[in-house]
Formats: C-alpha cells, structure tokens, sequence
C-alpha cells in the first residue's frame, strides 16, 4: 500500500489512523435491531478515548443505558463565525455473516479496502472526523469556526436515542451551529467517459412511515363476506403501489438537473416545465438520473402486510406498512393523496414522521465543498444532490441547523457505492479514505465560512411539521 504525501499538517499518521479506526470502529458491533435493540456504547467509548488523548475533551450521554453518544467542541480561531456541526452516527443495520465474503464485523483489511458493516454507512465518515480532529490537536491547527463533533446512536431507526435525544435533552452544547455536515453526499458518481460527478447533499426528503390499518366483519372462510378486512387493505395497498406521483421540483433538485444538463450539454428546463419534460430530460442523462430521478416525486412503497391466523378463517382486521417520501413544500399533497388512496374503509397514520430538508445551494459551505473536491480530483464536477432518504440532519434542524451530505470519497468505476447501503460486503477503499481527509481538510479550514448565528437560522429551510 503506497503511504499518502503529506498534506502541510496531515502526516503520515493521520493516513494510517483513518484506515485503522474505520477498521476498529467496524470490529466493534453497534447493530440497530430497531424496537430501542442496540449498544453503541463500545463505539463511544472508543471515539471519546481518542478525542481525550490529544485535548479534546467529550462529554458521553445517553438517554438509555447503552444507547451512547459523544458530543465535542473544538474552538476555532473566529468568534464572530457560526459554528459549523460535524455529525456521524455509530449504529449500523444487521448483517447476515453466511451472506458476506468476509465476517461483516471483521473490519478485515485486504488488498486496500476496509471490509465490514459500517464501512459505508458511516465509520468509515466516523473515523475521518476523529482522526482529522487528532490531526489537528498534534499539529496545534485551528478552524476558523468552532467545530462541535456529534457522534450519535440509533439513526438507523428512529433516532430516540441519539440526535433527537441530543436536540431535546442537550440543545445547549449545539450553540451557535449553524450548518452541519454528515452522510450520504460527495462520493465520485461516475456518469460516462471522463465525467466524473460529486453529487454534495443539499436536501433529503421528509421520512413517512405509515400503517394501514382496514375493519370489518370477521367470519368463516366459506361465507360471502363483503365487509372482508383483507381484500379492502389489499385494494388500498394496490392503489398505493400504482399510483404515479406528480414531478415537484423542489430549488435543489431543480438547480441539479440544471447543472447535469449544462455538463451533457441539453437544453435546460424551463421554468413551467411539464412532467414530460422532466421526464425526457432524465431519460437523457443516461448514468447520471440516478442522481435525481427518486426526488422529484414524493414517493409510498408498500413494504409490510399482516393478516389473519388460519385460512378458513376472515380476520376482522388487517394491517399494512408503507415507506412513504414526502418532498419539501409537497407534505399536503401527500396527505390529500393518501386520503384519496386508502378510501373509506382504510385508516392510515404516522407510525414515524420527520421533515423534509433544503439548504441553500449558493451557500459559502456549499462553494468550499464543491472546491474542495474538484481540487483534489481535477476534472470532476460537484453537483447539488438532494437524498432521497434521511439523516439525523433532520433531528438537528430543529435547532436551525442547515444540513448537507458531505463524505467525500474517491470511487474507482464500477465501485457501486450506494448499492453498499445496507447491503451485503460493504466495504471502502482506503485511498477513498485518504481522498477524504484531504477534502474534509481543506474545507473545513480553507475558508468556509458562514453568517451570524442569528442571520443564518432565519434562511433554514426545514419544510413541514
């Protein structure tokens, strides 16, 4: 493995910590059951060690025995800048060993790449921040604005123990954030020959889980039943899966299809542009729809049905779960439509809600970002991305916290970084780690810059409830 050339205060030992705490972190197993199922703590434990060896001192909370989190500041060199939120979570999903190549929690190093559940999503984003933080604690550096670290448990379910913990019991230790980073944003997407993208994270769409639930008349299996609990949820659950959203471009998706046009060289859309526009648009940009084409419509997928015990036997009611996306400013529309889709004889509720996100795109952040990344992979293009799911960036901007997606990694093609969301031999190559310290450097003390605290939380824009 070649050693990356040192970057002014990056040393050696910044490389090779990144790679090595991305493999310990891994080797630790915080798995997230869901239900309030997990233990986050060794993880914690393991990052507050390592910020407290060099200075940094952590504060470790937890609202659950377990359930920890860890949460620092680093003073930077402006008082008068707002403090920018550094965040990762520590809990990962389950993983099957017999499905993987290697054991998910082996963390196992082989021919450079880091193997392991988290490798991805996110210790491997974890890691970067707690070796950038030492980096910078042995070399004596300081940002210019204050850094706060928030390292958090059970953002793989519903966050009760982590960043929404964190936002209701400990507000105070985010004073003064104005903007924050985290996942899911600045990976190479490559879109064709020579054309490189890093889609920056610059809205996610609001999380809508819900349940349906159909009443009616319970009975034998060989009786007329038109009151049948289970062919009235199966009828609304059909509607739902078929139903054909309106396009609704929201600022930052209609600012990244603006700029995949401009660098496929297509016609823009304009601003009155029909659904069949959009449409052909992203039938245009080959690769790179995938960028965009699961955000500019809110979206409900039928995941989960559950009915009756025995076969001769009609249940008096069935249930049923859907993954419903809401756009910003669309949260109304997806209300009216669920409505019209469940009819009458189908209630249908939240059973986990959070906000739809924008930040602005013209942002100071958003420049040093897209600079950063196309300064150290010239040639590429950073393009504003909005996620199609969710992050604990949702939970922080109740604080007025503006959120992006923001872990770089350099992907070699056919690296198919998002398909290792969740999914089977997660794994991050560790050059992609050196590529994104360097990044993470560059823009963290290259400049960025925000507003005051007071005039930044006026321009958030988290939409809806």
């Amino acid at each position: 493995m070649t050693p990356s050339p040192r970057q002014g205060h990056l040393d050696a030992q910044v490389f090779d910590e990144v790679v090595r705490a991305t493999s310990e972190l891994i080797r630790l197993d915080t798995t997230n059951r869901g239900g309030g199922e997990g233990n986050e703590r060794p993880a914690a434990e393991y990052v507050a060690a390592g910020l407290a060896d060099v200075g940094i001192e952590p504060r470790l909370l937890e609202k659950k025995s377990g359930r920890t989190n860890v949460v620092a500041r680093i003073e930077g060199t402006d008082p008068g800048a707002g403090a920018l939120l550094l965040h990762g979570h520590l809990d990962v999903v389950p993983a099957e060993a017999a499905d993987w190549t290697v054991h998910p929690f082996s963390g196992e190093v082989r021919d450079g790449v880091v193997w392991g559940r988290g490798a991805i999503d996110m210790k491997n984003a974890d890691a970067m921040a707690l070796s950038l933080a030492r980096a910078w604690a042995r070399a004596g550096v300081r940002p210019p604005r204050d850094i706060v670290l928030a390292f958090t448990a059970d953002e793989e379910d519903s966050a009760e123990f982590g960043s929404d913990f964190l936002v209701r019991e400990h507000p105070e230790l985010f004073e003064g954030c104005t903007e924050g980073i985290s996942e899911s944003g600045a990976f190479t997407f490559h879109a064709g020959p020579d054309r490189r993208l890093y889609p920056v994270g610059a809205g996610e769409r609001g999380t809508a889980w819900l349940k349906l639930t159909a009443h009616g008349r319970a009975g034998h299996g060989s009786k007329v039943n038109h009151s049948n609990a289970v062919s009235r949820l199966a009828a609304a659950v059909h509607r739902i899966g078929e139903y054909e959203w309106p396009v609704r471009l929201t600022p930052t998706v209609r600012a990244a299809l603006a700029r995949l046009a401009e660098l496929h060289g297509l016609r823009p859309l304009g601003p009155d542009a029909q659904d069949a526009e959009v449409d052909a648009l992203l039938a245009q940009l080959g690769p790179a729809a995938a960028l965009v084409e699961a955000t500019v419509r809110n979206s409900a997928n039928p995941t989960v049905l559950e009915a009756g015990y025995k076969v001769n036997v009609i249940p008096g009611t069935a249930t049923a779960r859907v993954d419903g996306r809401m756009l910003p400013g669309a949260e109304e529309e997806f209300h009216a439509t669920l409505d019209a889709l469940t009819g009458p004889d189908v209630r249908w509720e939240f059973q986990h809600r959070e906000v739809p996100l924008q930040a602005p795109v013209d942002s100071p952040l958003f420049a040093a970002m897209s600079e950063a990344l196309e300064h150290f992979d010239p040639g590429a293009h950073a393009v504003p991305y909005c996620m199609s799911g969710g992050t604990d960036a949702k939970q922080f901007s109740r604080l007025g916290i503006m959120g992006y997606g923001f872990t770089p990694l350099k992907l070699p093609e056919g690296f198919d970084y998002q398909a290792l969301f969740h999914g089977v031999d997660e794994r991050v190559p560790v050059e992609a780690l050196h590529f994104g310290l360097r990044v993470l450097d560059r823009t963290l003390l290259g400049g960025a810059t925000a507003a005051s605290a007071s005039t930044t939380r006026d321009a958030t824009v988290p939409s809806g409830g």
